[in-house]
């Protein structure tokens, strides 16, 4: 039986981040369409997670990434329209259960852009 893999998201000037927390993931599987997130992986117990996401408004799927961590999967997909702020990043206005902003990466814009490329460009390294 699948279940969904806590979620949580937060919004930047060029960028939205998801980060799907599974402790020691294998067969990661991430798809990023336009509009549309796929995730699916298994945890070290062999429990199988699966998470669709349908998107509040279009990404460049081509200049988006995941990054794999013990602790967690994260991805980061570039806004078509950046810094327009995403009040939520389901287009359904419905919040999931699993689904949770992340308050510690929720900070005002202001002159947040020199940290964001920073970022990125960090996990572009990995």
């Amino acid at each position: 039986p699948r279940q969904p893999a806590k979620t949580l998201w937060y919004d930047r000037p060029r960028y939205v981040y998801l980060e799907f927390c599974v402790e020691d993931s294998t067969d990661v599987k991430v798809v990023i369409e336009d509009q549309r997130l796929v995730f699916s992986c298994k945890n070290a117990d062999g429990v199988e997670f699966y998470n669709e996401i349908n998107l509040y408004a279009r990404v460049n799927s081509k200049d988006s990434r995941e990054k794999r961590s013990d602790r967690s999967i994260t991805c980061f997909m570039r806004k078509w329209k950046e810094k327009v702020a995403w009040p939520r990043i389901t287009k359904e206005n419905i919040k999931p259960a699993w689904l949770s902003v992340d308050f510690d990466n929720w900070r005002d814009w202001e002159g947040d852009e020199e940290v964001e490329r920073a970022m990125v460009e960090q996990y572009a390294e990995v």
